[in-house]
Formats: structure tokens, C-alpha cells, sequence
């Protein structure tokens, strides 16, 4: 049985823990990524995390998540469930951001979401954020998947980074607890109360793979890396900005000038997007888009 199927049951086991319920749900895959999948059985979501991910630090992640209800959105059990040879998560279903509907994106409640994880105590010793790691597994990816012509600059703009930003040395010393992987994608709506009609819930961060202790201007590198290379419109990001700021948000000054805070993180950011921008090109045997060749440009800028 690959772990697919075997996800779905575990799926349907835990939305009807009773034996023999009658269940006329219909299962759906929401995810199915060589270190993701994540499928959803009525009001459930079941988790595999990427092989070789240590039990004891997503069980720490997941300590977290539970200590701050507020912020992120809650695990239904403790412990992850090993099944075949992956670690299983389960959490109840949030509605996800509508990507049809950009002008409505939640640039507020996101910044407002990061600035009180950045300053939540850690509930338990947690392990250091994987943002780093993440970038560093991007490049790693791009140089096995074969020769490009816009890898060179990319290869230069990572060349530019300091090397904790390369995962090659250890994040400066932080208390601060981040979410390692911050887009608009990582939001739900937390399920609702029983209201009639039920009211939309509150929104929460999803997704504690890479949460840790650590830098936190990582957590605002990509809205600011996308603003910088003119993929986000400027009313946008100062949104984003102004909403971290109002919530006391530590990964910037409370006033002027963000950059010099923000920009080693953004560079990262900016690199690992190209990195695998260039990898699915490649996979698909096609040219980049324009979007594509913005983030590539911007690279060549850096270096």
C-alpha cells in the first residue's frame, strides 16, 4: 500500500473514531508532493511529513502549535502517528486564502498572526527554524537537476549571502519563535463555531514543519522579496508592513526604513524562489514565464 491510501484511511479513522460509522464522505487529496501529502476526510486533514523528519522535533512543533491556539491553527492529536514509513499529523480543516480573489488577500491578518508568534515565549525548547535549511535544499536541487542559462546568476546571488543565510553556519543567537515558511498559502480559517449560519472562523498559520527558533525577519522575507523584484503592488506590502508594526512585531524598527533588517532574509528568499523556479522549468523542458524571469533578473541584480 503506498502511503496515499494508507493516508486516506488513517484520514477517515480519525474524523470517525467510532467502529462500523456509517460514512458516505467523499476523501480528497489535497497535496501529493514528494515530502508532503495531505489529504482531508470531512472535517479532518491528515499530514504526511517528508521522510526522515524527526519525530521529537515535530513533536515539539506540535507542543507549540497547541500552547498558542491563537496563532496557530491547533494539531487534533499530541504526537504524530508513524504510518508506513512517514510521520502523520492530523488538524480539523481551515478554509484556505481564495486565490481568485488577490484584491481580498489577508495582508493584515498574516502580519498581525507573525507579530504574535515573534512574541510568544516558546512554549518548549524548540528546535532552530529551517528556513536556511529550506534555501540551501533549493539550490541543492537546482544544481542536481542539470545545467540552465539564468543558473549562473542565482549561483552568484547565493554566493553574496552571509552563511547562516546559507545554512552553512548557525542563525544568530534568537529567543524568537518563527514559522520558517511564511506565504498566504499557510493561512485557514480556523473551523467556525456552530453558528446558524456558521460565521467564518478566525484566521490562523498553518503548516509547523520548519517552525523554530530564529530570525524572524525570515517570516517577512518573502512578501518583501516579491515587493522588491515589483510582484507585490506597494499598497500591498505597506499593508503587510504597517499591520506588523501596529502589532509590535520585533523583526523591524517601529519606524523608518525596514530594509536593513529585512534585506539579508529577502536575498534568501529571493534565491530560493529562483532556485526553484529554474528546477520546474527545467522538469517541464519550457521557458521561463515572465513572472519567472523577474525573480531570476532580480538574482542577477544581487550578485
Amino acid at each position: 500500500m503506498t502511503i496515499l491510501p494508507a493516508l486516506h484511511t488513517a484520514a477517515r479513522a480519525a474524523a470517525h473514531p467510532r467502529p462500523h460509522h456509517p460514512c458516505g464522505c467523499a476523501p480528497h487529496t489535497l497535496a501529493d508532493r514528494p515530502d508532503a501529502t495531505v489529504v482531508r476526510h470531512a472535517g479532518t486533514v491528515a499530514k504526511a511529513h517528508a521522510p526522515g523528519t524527526d519525530p521529537a522535533a515535530l513533536t515539539l512543533r506540535l507542543a507549540t502549535a497547541r500552547a498558542l491556539p491563537g496563532v496557530l491553527l491547533a494539531p487534533l492529536r499530541p504526537d504524530p502517528l508513524p504510518v508506513h514509513d512517514r510521520l502523520v499529523t492530523f488538524w480539523p480543516y481551515g478554509t484556505p486564502v481564495d486565490p481568485d480573489t488577490p484584491d481580498d488577500a489577508p495582508w493584515e491578518a498574516a502580519a498581525t498572526l507573525l507579530a504574535r508568534l515573534h512574541t510568544s515565549p516558546a512554549p518548549a525548547p524548540l528546535p532552530p527554524m529551517r528556513g536556511p535549511a529550506k534555501a540551501a535544499r533549493a539550490l541543492a536541487r537546482l544544481r542536481a537537476a542539470g545545467p540552465h542559462p539564468a543558473r549562473a546568476p542565482v549561483e552568484r546571488a547565493w554566493a553574496t549571502l552571509p552563511p547562516w543565510a546559507r545554512a552553512e553556519a548557525p542563525m544568530p543567537p534568537s529567543t524568537t519563535v518563527c514559522h520558517g515558511d511564511l506565504h498566504l498559502g499557510q493561512l485557514v480559517r480556523a473551523p467556525a463555531a456552530a453558528d446558524t449560519p456558521p460565521a467564518p472562523g478566525p484566521w490562523r498559520l498553518i503548516d509547523v514543519d520548519d517552525l523554530g527558533t530564529g530570525v524572524p525577519a525570515w517570516d517577512l522575507a518573502r512578501p518583501a522579496a516579491w515587493y522588491a523584484c515589483g510582484l507585490l503592488p506597494p499598497e500591498e506590502w505597506s499593508r503587510f508592513l504597517t499591520a506588523y508594526r501596529t502589532a509590535g512585531g520585533p523583526a523591524v524598527p517601529p519606524a523608518g526604513d525596514p530594509w536593513p533588517a529585512l534585506e539579508t532574509a529577502a536575498r534568501a528568499l529571493t534565491v530560493q524562489t529562483a532556485a526553484l523556479t529554474l528546477v520546474k522549468a527545467l522538469a517541464a523542458g519550457r521557458d521561463l514565464d515572465e513572472v519567472e524571469q523577474a525573480v531570476v533578473d532580480a538574482c542577477d541584480r544581487m550578485a
